[in-house]
């Protein structure tokens, strides 16, 4: 089964990136192309009946499979980044953490009025940063089509934040 596969892979890294954080690390899975691959195409079997017309990934974890994704249903990719880390103009957008708050930007001409566009990040915890991207979609007059997670943390509670944008939330992990 994908998920006990995915959860073998991830790691956990105790404490960070604070004390009292339990980090669930992706990055080992990169290490496994059959799995990366078999992560990708259950991506993409949840993502084709949403009639997408561009993903916007989340930095930096976000960008690993939002590409991957993107490719394969031939839509572009669009990267939410850190402010200041994007060279031409942008908008941003400032929330919470569950460790702090952040503030994300995105290219001001990414996306075009009137796309259906997904959100996609490594993991949802307290819906925060994928609520940031959303917003980032709507200043833009585009319509938020889904989002789609790696792993979510359940617990926080995260899909309440973000189901008022849209119900479509594909997690292939659940903690």
């Amino acid at each position: 089964m994908l998920s006990t596969k995915i959860k073998e892979a991830i790691r956990d890294i105790p404490d960070f990136p604070k004390e009292g954080i339990l980090f669930k690390d992706i990055t080992p899975i990169l290490e496994y192309p059959i799995l990366t691959e078999e992560i990708t195409a259950a991506f993409e079997s949840h993502i084709i009946p949403l009639k997408i017309d561009a993903i916007v990934g989340v930095e930096s974890r976000g960008f690993f499979f939002g590409t991957l994704i993107a490719n394969r249903l031939k839509v572009p990719f669009i990267p939410v980044r850190k402010k200041g880390k994007l060279p031409y103009k942008t908008i941003s957008y400032k929330y919470d953490l569950e460790y702090g708050s952040a503030e994300v930007e995105m290219h001001l001409d990414s996306i075009k009025p009137g796309w259906n566009v997904l959100v996609h990040d490594d993991l949802l915890a307290t819906g925060g940063t994928a609520m940031a991207a959303a917003e980032l979609i709507k200043m833009q007059n585009a319509h938020v089509a889904g989002f789609s997670f790696l792993v979510e943390l359940a617990f926080l509670n995260g899909k309440e934040k973000i189901n008022n944008y849209s119900e479509n939330i594909i997690s292939l992990v659940t903690y």
